[in-house]
């Protein structure tokens, strides 16, 4: 008899479990790799993914950041400082720690002039994707390699985050919409992270609704997002996810700076924003 075909290959699961409409969004938190070190780091990494946190934006650190506020440009300079956190050492953290996570989801974030524009975007975008990244995000690449991007991420069964602000336009909204496969970040304010949007994340809730049109990828409101309210606003939008940035850096600088227990300082910070996550152990 002829061989049983080939089982499908299962579709990846989503970043975000869509949310409904009376629940919370998920919880995406944004940290430089090395900052606090990298073996630190681990632990802290294992915790996150023990609270139920679905995401870790994780940057590897590169200078003069002109979207980034002054928190995270100082924790980037912390990180860069001291060493030790360049692609290949952050590909090696993602190697190490993947296999003991069970919900956390990992998106590299890397700057295209600093980390990617002396190799191979194949080769590395490989490279990524062998390291266990759930997803990844490029800084500042140039508009020209846009297609090359998404598709050797494509080739490699790495999904893409995009990104969109509330004021671009509503063709570049689509584009990124629709080129999104890991999730769409949605900027609330055009400036730098931290700030946030003056109406309120709550008054986001037309772009969202709109860019459901052009993506079944799920949607993470970020920018100005630092509270359990703020989080709740980002809900009362309709997007999948908040992403918090430089609260979630702040207390990792605020615990360096006192040298308390950085991983038991954020695990506070954590439950100051989801009291009860999911999944939470003891």
């Amino acid at each position: 008899p002829p061989p049983p075909p080939p089982s499908p290959t299962p579709a990846p699961a989503p970043f975000f479990t869509r949310r409904t409409p009376d629940g919370p969004p998920a919880l995406a938190l944004f940290l430089n790799a090395g900052d606090p070190p990298l073996p630190v780091l681990r632990d802290l990494v294992l915790m996150l993914d023990q609270e139920g946190v679905a995401c870790l934006e994780l940057a590897v650190p590169f200078p003069d950041s002109v979207t980034d506020g002054p928190v995270i440009r100082r924790s980037a300079r912390r990180a860069l400082q001291a060493g030790g956190a360049d692609l290949d050492d952050v590909l090696a953290f993602i190697a190490d720690v993947r296999p003991h996570l069970k919900h956390l989801r990992i998106a590299l974030l890397a700057d295209w002039s600093h980390s990617l524009k002396h190799r191979d975007l194949a080769t590395t975008t490989r490279e990524i994707a062998a390291a266990g990244a759930d997803g990844l995000l490029l800084h500042a690449l140039p508009p020209r390699l846009r297609t090359t991007h998404l598709e050797t991420a494509a080739a490699a069964g790495l999904p893409v985050v995009t990104t969109c602000y509330t004021q671009s336009p509503p063709a570049t909204q689509a584009q990124a919409a629709a080129q999104a496969s890991a999730y769409l970040y949605l900027v609330a304010h055009y400036g730098r992270s931290g700030t946030a949007p003056a109406t309120g994340h709550a008054a986001l809730a037309r772009t969202v609704t709109a860019l459901r049109a052009h993506t079944t990828s799920p949607i993470a409101v970020g920018f100005g997002v630092s509270t359990r309210q703020d989080v709740q606003a980002v809900g009362a939008a309709g997007a999948d996810a908040a992403i918090i940035g430089s609260a979630a850096v702040a207390a990792v600088e605020r615990a360096l700076e006192t040298g308390t227990d950085t991983v038991a300082a954020f695990r506070t910070f954590v439950r100051q924003i989801l009291p009860e996550p999911p999944h939470r152990t003891a």
